[in-house]
């Protein structure tokens, strides 16, 4: 496979994941902020704007949800936001349509389509529900019609990665706003994993075994460590390891970080929520630069010698 369709691919993944977690994310910080008057939207914002990695307002600005919404939710410019990410799928799978489905494709085209008329509504709960939807039929696409080649490999490999480093910023915001952030029963809710942890744990649901569930339960698909696992996985399916001497750079980052969450105990995790979350996101970022750098080199300059080209 040509290197650049393997980089659509992987972006294909990521991004679309992107705007998935992105609208859960969102979802529940204006939640939060319509339903509590005395929330601080301010500094609520400013956290949120930070755990995203976006620049925030001098603090003589104030920074309220409609400048949030406006930056991480319909910038159609950024592909950090949620518009700018369906975008960027979109361009990354008309870069790759040679080899993507047809239904993939259709899927990708139809939602850049849409996206003008999704912006926007008077509720942007409704926004975030149909970003939702279009990214469960463009997982549906990909895992039943996608034959499970590097094609598919490299998609799910994207997608696995920003879904681990999305679902920390996720637990980020938890842990800096405190008493005044959501609940963990609205996380789980927003992750999808509400029903999937009550009937794990039988109805004895506790804030430290919500928050367990979503770090490092190895069956639920949006955990860290299954999303991390996922990614080991389609490493080594790209390359199975031949020198048991070593170990591919990427799996390396991942794999140290997975062993750090799964091993160590998690009142001791939770004790350093934020630093232990962006040790996960700075992993995720170092696997993307050694996946970047093995399978998708820039491509050289040409240099002439004479005749001797």
């Amino acid at each position: 496979m040509l290197s650049r369709i393997a980089e659509s691919l992987f972006w294909i993944g990521r991004y679309v994941e992107r705007a998935d977690d992105t609208a859960r994310l969102l979802d529940v910080h204006v939640q939060i902020l319509l339903e509590d008057p005395w929330a601080e939207e301010d500094l609520a914002c400013r956290s949120l704007l930070s755990v995203m990695d976006r620049p925030a307002p001098p603090s003589s600005v104030q920074v309220g949800r409609e400048q949030v919404l406006d930056t991480l939710a319909y910038d159609r410019l950024s592909p950090s936001s949620i518009a700018g990410a369906l975008v960027s799928a979109r361009e990354n799978a008309r870069r790759a349509r040679e080899i993507v489905s047809t239904e993939l494709w259709e899927c990708l085209n139809a939602t850049w389509n849409q996206l003008p008329s999704q912006m926007r509504p008077q509720r942007p709960h409704d926004y975030f529900t149909w970003v939702r939807e279009r990214a469960a039929i463009v997982a549906g696409i990909m895992d039943s019609a996608t034959s499970r080649d590097d094609t598919w490999t490299f998609m799910v490999l994207g997608r696995s990665i920003e879904r681990a480093d999305m679902t920390a910023r996720l637990l980020t915001t938890r842990a800096l706003a405190g008493s005044a952030g959501p609940g963990w029963t609205t996380l789980l809710r927003s992750c999808g994993a509400h029903e999937a942890f009550l009937r794990t744990y039988r109805g004895g649901a506790s804030d430290e075994r919500a928050a367990g569930f979503l770090l490092l339960d190895r069956l639920f698909p949006r955990s860290i460590v299954f999303a991390l696992n996922q990614a080991e996985e389609c490493l080594a399916l790209l390359e199975p390891v031949a020198d048991r001497a070593s170990i591919d750079e990427a799996r390396r980052h991942i794999g140290f970080v997975r062993t750090s969450l799964e091993y160590r105990p998690l009142s001791d995790t939770l004790e350093e929520l934020p630093r232990e979350m962006e040790r996960v996101q700075r992993a995720c970022s170092a696997a993307s630069d050694a996946i970047r750098g093995k399978y998708f080199p820039s491509v050289s300059t040409t240099t002439w010698v004479g005749e001797a080209l």
